[in-house]
């Protein structure tokens, strides 16, 4: 049974790490002409209010985007994500955060699509209404992204960025992202594929990021922002990583701009920091 709500933890320190980066993504691929997919095997809702009881009750933002909402003088990367949560609070007060879909399209363009899919029924129909009028660009699934990331690869345009971001609340979603991004890779090489991950100090999730980098890819870049010391009793999220198939030349210059800013505003005490590690092709 599915019990994950991403509306408890939307806008948090992982939501600000995974979206800058999947905003560089997405700005990159959009310089060529040709168009190219987005697939996003958990999408979500697409979009959460965070004055919701379900935000509000931890409140999570305000140790992440409401870290960041108030900031003049943001490295361009940061101020680039945080100009399009800008876009879904017109007031100027930070109500409102938008899910990986939707900025995926606001960073992509009329010939660009996007294939979103959503498990849970309730979060399949608020990302039904979010993109209401979209559907030419934008299709919505109540399935499992996992099993149906097969069948869209290779995707027609040859040019795709593919979004694996389960909740890992079952600990079988970890050997299965592993399993299948050797699948899609095998598939279709030369996509660009980006991974979310937690850091805990389950034995699963510390063991994730090298099982990634054991696999037969090109190249990769691995980005981690650690907020906190872990936990003494081991219970919560210190931290986050996302590791990146065949990332743009330029997403390490980025990343080497605005991650020590990040760890400035969202560092929680002296053990907060970051990695940056890659290989090139």
């Amino acid at each position: 049974m599915l019990s994950y709500r991403h509306a408890f933890h939307a806008g948090n320190h992982a939501d600000v790490l995974k979206h800058l980066v999947l905003v560089e993504l997405c700005r990159y691929l959009g310089v060529k002409d040709k168009p190219f997919w987005y697939i996003d095997t958990h999408a979500g809702a697409g979009r959460y209010a965070l004055d919701s009881p379900q935000a509000a009750r931890l409140g999570e933002y305000r140790q992440g985007i409401g870290r960041l909402w108030e900031c003049a003088d943001l490295p361009r990367p940061l101020a680039d994500y945080v100009d399009l949560v800008r876009r879904i609070n017109p007031s100027g007060r930070l109500q409102a955060y938008p899910g990986s879909p939707l900025l995926a399209l606001w960073t992509t363009r009329v010939q660009d699509r996007l294939w979103l899919y959503e498990r849970h029924s309730r979060e399949v129909l608020r990302l039904r209404e979010t993109f209401a009028g979209e559907s030419r660009r934008v299709s919505v699934d109540e399935g499992d992204g996992f099993a149906s990331l097969k069948g869209l690869l290779p995707p027609a345009p040859r040019r795709a960025l593919v979004l694996i971001d389960p909740a890992y609340e079952e600990k079988g979603d970890y050997g299965r992202v592993v399993q299948v991004l050797r699948s899609a890779v095998q598939r279709f090489p030369g996509g660009t594929y980006l991974v979310w991950y937690p850091q805990l100090v389950r034995r699963e999730a510390c063991e994730l990021p090298q099982r990634l980098k054991r696999l037969p890819v090109p190249a990769w870049i691995e980005v981690t922002l650690r907020v906190r010391e872990p936990a003494a009793d081991g219970l919560g999220m210190h931290g986050s990583g996302v590791w990146v198939v065949n990332p743009p030349w330029t997403l390490h210059a980025s990343l080497q701009q605005a991650m020590p800013r990040l760890v400035e505003l969202l560092g929680v005490d002296g053990r907060a920091g970051f990695t940056l590690d890659g290989r090139e092709q």
